[in-house]
This record gives C-alpha cells, sequence and structure tokens, in this order.
C-alpha cells in the first residue's frame, strides 16, 4: 500500500545546527503513527518540514508517492495536510462555529453583497462536532468557554471536515487532565477509523501506546526507527527516548555517590538509581 506521507533522509539545518538528520517516516491511511521524543528531540522540526513553515534542507517529502513541497501552511492544507498545534491557533473570545471556519468562512448572497453566512457554520459546526461525540450547547458560544479537551475536538473536528489526509497532533493531551486527555484519544481512534493517517506527536509515551500503531522515536535530531506495535515494548520505547547508554550511565553514577554518601539525600540518590535500572524506570 501505497503510504499518503513519506519522508526520505529528510534533514534540517539552520546554519551550523543540525535539527534533523537522516529521517526516514512512513504514514498510511488508518493509522496512527506515533512521534516520540524528549525536548529537544526534533519533534517540533520535523512538525514544521510537514506543515509547510520550514521546508527541508536536504531529503524530499511525498504524498501518495508524489515529490511534494510546500511554499506555505496553507500550501500544506491545501495538499491534505492538516495540523493542530499545541496552541490550537484558535480565538478564545470568538464562538465556537467562528473559529470552526477560522480563514474559510462560509459565505451568501444578500443582494449585491456577500456576507458571512452565520446559520450555516452553526449549523455544520454542530453536525461535525456530534459525529465525534460532542454535542456543543451553542455554537455561538466562546471556545474560550470550552474545557482543553473539548478545543482539541474542535481543531481535530474541522480538519477532518476540510478534507484533510494526514492529521498532524502536536502534543495535543500535554495540558490535560487524565479525563480529558482519555477525551482526546477518543478522537484520535476515531480518525484514524475514519481512514486518516494521524500523525501524534508527544513525549508521553503511555498516551502513544494506547493509541499507536507505530512508533518514531527521535533523539537530538535524529531516529532510533520505526518499530510497529508488535515489535517492541513501552519500556524500550521509554529507554530510547531517554537515550539508553546515557541512562545506564547516570544510574551507575548516582549509584556510585551514594555508596559514598551516608547522607539521606544520598539514600534517595540510590533509590532514584535503582529505579532507573527497573523497566518501568523513566
Amino acid at each position: 500500500m501505497t503510504p499518503l506521507i513519506e519522508l526520505r533522509k529528510v534533514s534540517k539545518y539552520f546554519g551550523p545546527v543540525v535539527s534533523l538528520k537522516d529521517i526516514d517516516m512512513k504514514v498510511y491511511a488508518g493509522e496512527v503513527h506515533c512521534l516520540l521524543g524528549d525536548n529537544g528531540a526534533g519533534k517540533s522540526t520535523l512538525i514544521k518540514a510537514l506543515s509547510g513553515v520550514h521546508p527541508p534542507s536536504e531529503g524530499q517529502i511525498y504524498m501518495e508517492g508524489q515529490p511534494v513541497s510546500f511554499s506555505s501552511p496553507r500550501d500544506a492544507l491545501d495538499k491534505g495536510i492538516a495540523t493542530v498545534f499545541q496552541d490550537l491557533a484558535m480565538l478564545p473570545l470568538m464562538s465556537i462555529s467562528r473559529n470552526f471556519f477560522l480563514g474559510r468562512e462560509p459565505k451568501r448572497r444578500v443582494g449585491p453583497l456577500t456576507v458571512y453566512d452565520a446559520a450555516f457554520a452553526a449549523r455544520v459546526a454542530r453536525e461535525e462536532l456530534r459525529k465525534i461525540g460532542i454535542d456543543i450547547r451553542d455554537p455561538d458560544q466562546p471556545v474560550g468557554t470550552l474545557s482543553g479537551g473539548e478545543r482539541q475536538s474542535v481543531a481535530i473536528a474541522r480538519a477532518v471536515y476540510f478534507g484533510a489526509k494526514v492529521l498532524i497532533l502536536d502534543e495535543p493531551t500535554s495540558a490535560l487532565g487524565v479525563k480529558e486527555a482519555a477525551v482526546v484519544l477518543k478522537y484520535v481512534v476515531q480518525a484514524r477509523a475514519r481512514g486518516l493517517g494521524v500523525i501524534f506527536i508527544t513525549h508521553n509515551v503511555h498516551h502513544a501506546w494506547a493509541v499507536g500503531d507505530t512508533f518514531t522515536v527521535l533523539n537530538r535530531g535524529r531516529s532510533y526507527g520505526t518499530f510497529k506495535k508488535a515489535e517492541t515494548t513501552r519500556e524500550k520505547l521509554l529507554q530510547m527516548m531517554a537515550g539508553g547508554e546515557e541512562l545506564e550511565a547516570l544510574a551507575v553514577e548516582l549509584d556510585l555517590i551514594a555508596r559514598k554518601d551516608p547522607t539521606p539525600a544520598a539514600r534517595m540518590e540510590q533509590q532514584a538509581a535503582q529505579a532507573l535500572h527497573e523497566p518501568d524506570g523513566g
């Protein structure tokens, strides 16, 4: 099956700084592809390359087998790549329906004039949100009155409505509580069921493991590889994100310090070292 989107040896340089180096990745329809990595791993740079913010310095991006290049985020969106950034790009004081159609406002003719079609916008926003399980009280209420999970739902429903083939979610659960995060993960699964290719960017392995089919791990701009769920474990992903060898070195160093220092603080460090050696450490 031809992937919806594919990266081949994609690199990005900012002067002498190497942000990404030789990244390979494939995302298929009906798949949640989790992009994992700690802070500074290169996740944000990769999102910007896919969404048209920063073109790659090297390598090639393909959509459905054809080479593409994006001149702007609008160009990427027109080609079927919708990105839901962490800040959601919403205006809190504007209504749900206005945010739903932000930048793509529906119009109707009134005599010689063209005006915003508020009734159409409200109806579509309500219907599309209902499809993913959100029954909003009033499409004209300010989007700032919604919870974090509900705002994510508006952004996801908007992307699906406007024909996205690939949905990129940038840390959608990072600022949410357990219940709200579970709601967003449900929407991710629903987007997959509708045939979208979902790129789920996160540093939370537990959330990724709950919904992911495939996992690509980044560390300092390089890829540790791509793994199907049946080929790896949550613990292995955690170790790769933390930088395996660095984690082992830190555990040994903490253990040595604790052996030389009998204080309570040192004993706590020794316990931390032991935790790092355990499978669930990190």
